[in-house]
């Protein structure tokens, strides 16, 4: 029985002084976990990323923006209703998390908090959509139409549950080079990317490209199947430009590297590559892709990644990369070491040659 199909077997113990709480000051101070060939591993810090890297080296970082997702509401009786707007889905509708959603009726109307001097705006909220406990919502103001605006108005920042403390401040949950409004989750690796060490990395010869995943529901929803041959993930929005796919294959028809600012991105190009028979091509729709033991990348050569969740999609990507009982491994290295988790912490680095041999593109050849 191959152990790498049973969602059981991606846990693992954290203790709660482990996951961050705050971000690192200045971003580049994170500490960085460098995988290495074989069982190999060493410490490093972000602001020595770049003498990883190499001259043609090519960095794909997500754009995607953090929106203001997280708005109070109150019911007719009086109580209070907490609501995630998630994504536009059609009709003037959005998907969006109610909490405590049994409670919250099919039809029924909520009033969103307004903030001092602004009025309350209505929402009502839908029928279920979906088995991920997703709801329709349909909010009943002009504001529909730039729901950023609307957002940054009534909304807060959806800060990940397990983070306690209020953040500082927000823009440290956005990477320096979001542009793209849209994700209800910051895209974490990059949140480690300082303008310095952008700047860094360019004078060293290592090019950059974007593409946007928004962060949503595939993200963070829990997994529940353990037979992870029927894992089906929410689909996510994705656009990659014709600029990215030509950037791309110069890179790899020069023989550099393509390295993915973490797991956001590595699904972004894997998922449409996937679409596309394996080949990268321009793309704007969703993409459904679970990446896990047994995969075998098509466009990226590495990966920057944080630490995730137990029995998360993500924590299967990077078993992908690496095997799950070496990525286990490293993680308890990583905890006796003080290493911090999850969205504020620190960082891991898989190069090309630190990936399974059955995981790389063809065609990868590791440095003499």
């Amino acid at each position: 029985m191959n152990q790498d199909n049973h969602l059981s077997n991606y846990d693992y113990t954290l203790p709660e002084e482990a996951i961050a709480q705050a971000p690192a000051e200045p971003r580049h101070s994170a500490r960085l976990l460098c995988v290495e060939p074989g069982a190999g591993w060493k410490d490093a810090t972000m602001a020595q990323w770049p003498a990883l890297l190499r001259a043609g080296d090519l960095l794909i970082l997500n754009d995607t923006r953090v929106l203001k997702a997280r708005l109070k509401a109150r019911r007719a009786s009086g109580g209070l209703v907490e609501l995630l707007v998630l994504e536009p889905h059609r009709d003037d509708t959005w998907l969006g998390l109610v909490k405590p959603g049994q409670r919250v009726r099919p039809g029924e109307w909520l009033q969103i908090q307004p903030p001092p001097g602004q009025l309350p705006v209505a929402v009502q909220v839908l029928g279920r959509h979906g088995d991920g406990g997703a709801r329709l919502l349909r909010f009943a103001t002009p504001e529909l139409e730039a729901m950023e605006q609307f957002l940054n108005t009534y909304g807060e920042l959806p800060l990940p549950p397990y983070i306690h403390a209020a953040c500082q401040d927000e823009q440290r949950y956005q990477t320096t080079y979001a542009r793209r409004p849209g994700a209800v989750a910051a895209p974490t690796a990059g949140l480690h990317l300082s303008r310095e060490l952008l700047q860094r990395l360019n004078v060293a010869g290592v090019a950059s490209a974007t593409v946007t995943l928004h962060v949503g529901l595939g993200t963070f929803q829990p997994l529940q199947t353990e037979d992870l041959g029927q894992v089906r993930l929410h689909g996510e929005r994705v656009e990659i430009s014709p600029a990215t796919v030509s950037a791309v294959q110069r890179t790899q028809a020069q023989g550099g590297r393509v390295l993915a600012v973490g797991t956001t991105s590595c699904r972004a190009l894997e998922g449409v590559a996937a679409l596309h028979g394996g080949q990268l091509q321009p793309y704007s729709g969703t993409v459904e892709l679970c990446i896990r033991p047994g995969f075998r990348f098509q466009v990226m050569d590495g990966l920057l990644t944080n630490f995730h969740l137990p029995r998360s999609s993500l924590l299967l990507l990077v078993s992908a990369l690496i095997g799950r009982q070496r990525l286990l491994t490293l993680y308890q290295e990583a905890l006796t070491r003080d290493y911090r988790f999850y969205s504020f912490g620190d960082a891991m680095w898989i190069p090309p040659e630190g990936v399974l041999g059955s995981a790389r593109p063809q065609g990868f050849s590791p440095p003499p």
